[in-house]
């Protein structure tokens, strides 16, 4: 029995560590996003933008739907960071969210999006059109 607890102990501590390695080799990146939205009760939403990784930069396709009450179009323009990512490929993949919203001219934005890999945006920017909006999203980003 005291050899099968010492086993646990020590895959415990080896589990410990291994998290703590893959952890610290995480690292952060900026990221630009341009976004165009439209809609009418179904919504879609097109756009590029650029990871810039361990000084180098990545093109990003962006591509996405949205279903709830929205109406308008609408052009954002964020800029941000992006945490935890260990290679640039980790930003890929789909950001859900859920949100209202509206913007006539001109509007604010902050949001923190997380995908399944982990990879957290933190974007702020600045919105233009006019769009009305109440709805369940998702965003897929994607390397060029």
């Amino acid at each position: 029995m005291k050899v099968l607890s010492g086993l646990k102990g020590g895959l415990l501590a080896l589990a410990m560590l291994f998290g703590a390695v893959s952890m610290a080799s995480a690292a952060d990146g900026s990221i630009s996003l341009r976004i165009f939205k439209a809609g009418f009760v179904v919504g879609g939403s097109a756009g590029d933008g650029v990871l810039t990784f361990q000084g180098r930069k990545y093109p990003l396709s962006i591509g996405g739907l949205s279903y709830g009450f929205t109406f308008g179009a609408s052009e954002t323009r964020f800029r941000g960071r992006v945490r935890n990512i260990r290679r640039p490929s980790d930003i890929s993949g789909v950001y859900a969210q859920g949100g209202a919203g509206a913007a006539l001219g001109r509007g604010a934005q902050v949001i923190v999006l997380t995908n399944q890999n982990g990879a957290i945006l933190e974007l702020g920017g600045e919105q233009k059109g006019v769009i009305v909006s109440l709805d369940l999203s998702g965003l897929a980003l994607s390397l060029k």
